[in-house]
């Protein structure tokens, strides 16, 4: 029986990861956590019977532990809970589902424990992956990513340890506005921006899918999966999203990995991994596919994807930046108080006036988001 513990239980890979272990049946879920969404993290913990659940804000841990009250649970909140579902003892594995930097500790406090990581949360690797791929060498500690593109080029690498990658193809579909131009996305609303046209996630990551700054920040995660540098890394705007992304090797053979878009399959491939596991859903049709079609990136258009590959070649606490200032950002798009388009004006403006770290430490990269989000609430 393999036994995982679950950072943002409640959210769209949260949520999926459940729903293998409900086909799977060999999965024993011992820890929980979870944002404010109590009534589903209820139901959760009564389906899964885990040891412990965490809740971020503390008066909705008080009122999980009067709804719980019946079943034999230690209900925590805050930091502190985060760490403690992350370290549960019996768990062999942490699947980090969490949004944002908060993500970083507990995902450090696991390894620091021992636990293999099944990456979600890509805020880790880039605001601090100069910190946690050292450490995961150091204690032995697998990383496995749980993004589908990610997942895509971690098994195109498999059995190629000997080899050299030339370079990595990171696909995106291109989003909702795909071959829109500047002048279109002037008046672009929030409804509009959340159809993403093959993918269900949260709200967060839809918009981030939509000015491409989350193929962007996957840009600096996959430098630190993979050991590779900014000019090895290509985007290819990939609509059909059949293509997960693929490596090119110094030979010149490209190996990719395909399937329908389910995230289900990297986060199982995660769980299981070296091993596949039979998973329902629909197969890949390419028949009735009839073509794949690839673009260039629009770079200027969705400027957010140059900045983070100008953030990743400077390096230092400015991808720190770029995510902080992009969290933020989106919040005040999310709220209808910005316009689109000043998503990834606020992003540059953070970068050319927050000072540069050129090696942050966990308190140097927490300090610098808050110096980003003080200095959005200011201007914004």
């Amino acid at each position: 029986m393999k036994k995982i513990a679950i950072l943002g239980s409640t959210g769209s890979i949260g949520t999926q990861t459940l729903e293998i272990v409900r086909e799977q049946k060999d999965i024993q879920v011992t820890a929980l956590a979870a944002g404010s969404n109590i009534d589903l993290l209820e139901k959760q913990i009564r389906e899964f019977k885990p040891k412990i659940a965490a809740v971020w804000e503390e008066e909705k841990a008080k009122d999980l532990k009067i709804k719980t009250a019946d079943l034999d649970i230690k209900i925590c909140s805050g930091m502190e809970g985060l760490i403690e579902v992350s370290t549960e003892q019996t768990a062999e594995i942490l699947v980090t589902a969490i949004v944002g930097m908060l993500g970083i500790r507990p995902t450090i406090a696991a390894m620091q424990a021992g636990k293999q990581i099944a990456l979600a949360n890509k805020e880790t690797l880039v605001t601090a992956g100069h910190i946690i791929m050292p450490l995961a060498k150091e204690k032995n500690i697998r990383i496995l990513p749980v993004d589908s593109e990610h997942s895509a080029i971690f098994q195109s690498l498999q059995g190629e340890s000997e080899n050299s990658v030339h370079k990595i193809l990171l696909t995106a579909s291109g989003g909702p506005f795909r071959g829109k131009t500047l002048e279109e996305l002037k008046n672009i609303r929030l409804k509009d921006a959340l159809k993403h046209p093959n993918w269900t996630m949260g709200r967060k990551i839809t918009i981030d899918s939509s000015t491409l700054v989350n193929k962007g920040l996957e840009v600096i995660e996959a430098k630190w999966l993979f050991g590779v540098e900014a000019d090895q890394i290509e985007v290819v705007v990939h609509p059909q999203s059949v293509i997960h992304s693929a490596v090119e090797f110094e030979d010149g053979a490209v190996i990719a990995q395909l399937g329908t878009p389910d995230m289900r399959l990297p986060i199982q491939y995660a769980l299981y991994y070296p091993k596949r596991r039979s998973l329902s859903g629909k197969r890949l049709d390419l028949f009735g596919l009839g073509r794949l079609t690839f673009e260039k990136p629009d770079s200027k258009t969705f400027r957010g994807l140059k900045l983070a590959f100008d953030a990743l070649k400077k390096g230092g606490n400015l991808p720190t930046i770029l995510n902080a200032a992009n969290e933020k950002a989106v919040a005040l798009f999310l709220e209808e108080k910005i316009p689109f388009l000043s998503i990834p004006e606020i992003i540059e403006e953070c970068m050319d006036k927050i000072g540069f770290l050129e090696n942050p430490d966990i308190e140097e990269i927490l300090e610098t988001e808050a110096e980003v989000y003080q200095y959005i609430e200011s201007r914004w």
